[in-house]
């Protein structure tokens, strides 16, 4: 059985180089074996227009790699690309290292927040593995929360990524951060889209691609999947993001770095004005490139470079 290269650039640390080996996968989620096609240079592929599909190519991913051996979410919510989240995970320890020499964080000591961690869970799952980080991870889905709950249990993971339901849901970090609690960063995956409509409308561009595998078939909506607030909000990611920048401020002690994803690179000066609105001491773009796909996460800080290499001596010492 044949592997299929996969997208180029990844960050060196990433574990998804080189080829998907199909018969590895295979061998630990037979599910997959169904969803096997010729892509059109007759290469194996899965079929990615296909949503199950994709849920099904995650969970043989992530037990592959990551050694998650329980990994389910449910139809219709968010399936995130696994490789592309990785690379928001190393490059933010990359982030992260500057203040420390090149030293990467590394273990318990340090604590994440996923904001809107989904019923994916993703983001903690990856990082707890690559670099032993504990999570908070919330969300404003109860539902989403009940089915990471799932994953955690069955892996064995509550004792290090711990779920918390975002009641207020205009707020990021009030009602779910506790007093006293410090963060090494805070990682967000925001809906990008306006309205729903805005949100199909970005779908049917990847389908430009992904019908070309089986142009018979009739395609989703949507083949990663996705609720309403997973992938639209009023006001779209610049709103959303900004709203999160304004409230940041007043978590400025709590946490190291914050940082969001943000898919569209016209939103970036926009944010950094707001950013400096609010006082933050250092703003930084990332970028990241997953074969011709190219997209960024905004980081910002209320800590000097000195302050920042205190934090984290002392929490190191701390693990």
């Amino acid at each position: 059985m044949g592997t299929q290269r996969r997208a180029a650039l990844l960050h060196p640390r990433n574990r998804h180089q080189g080829r998907y080996d199909f018969a590895a996968l295979i061998a630990v989620e037979p599910r997959l074996q169904a969803f096997l096609i010729r892509n059109p240079y007759g290469k194996h592929s899965i079929d990615f227009a296909n949503p199950t599909a994709v849920r099904v190519f995650n969970a043989a991913l992530l037990r592959q790699l990551y050694g998650i051996k329980h990994w389910q979410i449910p139809e219709g919510y968010l399936c995130p690309p696994v490789p592309g989240r990785a690379d928001y995970i190393h490059s933010l320890a990359d982030l992260i290292a500057q203040d420390a020499g090149g030293k990467l964080p590394r273990g318990a000591g340090f604590t994440m927040h996923d904001v809107g961690t989904g019923a994916n869970c993703i983001y903690p799952l990856l990082g707890h593995h690559d670099y032993g980080w504990r999570f908070i991870a919330s969300d404003i889905d109860s539902q989403a929360l009940a089915c990471a709950t799932q994953t955690l249990k069955s892996n064995a993971l509550e004792d290090v990524i711990e779920l918390r339901l975002q009641q207020d849901k205009t707020a990021y970090f009030k009602g779910v951060l506790h007093p006293g609690e410090r963060l090494l960063g805070t990682l967000c995956n925001p809906p990008f889209h306006a309205s729903a409509m805005e949100a199909r409308s970005g779908s049917a561009r990847k389908w430009r691609n992904l019908g070309k595998q089986a142009p018979e078939r009739k395609l989703p909506e949507l083949n990663f999947g996705g609720k309403s607030n997973e992938l639209w909000c009023k006001g779209g990611e610049l709103t959303f993001v900004r709203n999160m920048i304004k409230e940041s401020k007043g978590y400025a002690q709590q946490v190291l770095w914050f940082t969001s994803l943000v898919s569209k690179s016209a939103h970036i000066h926009l944010l950094q004005r707001t950013l400096q609105q609010v006082g933050a001491v250092e703003i930084q773009v990332v970028k990241m490139a997953q074969g011709q796909k190219q997209s960024r996460f905004l980081a910002w800080t209320f800590h000097t470079p000195e302050q920042r290499k205190r934090w984290l001596i002392q929490e190191a010492a701390n693990k």
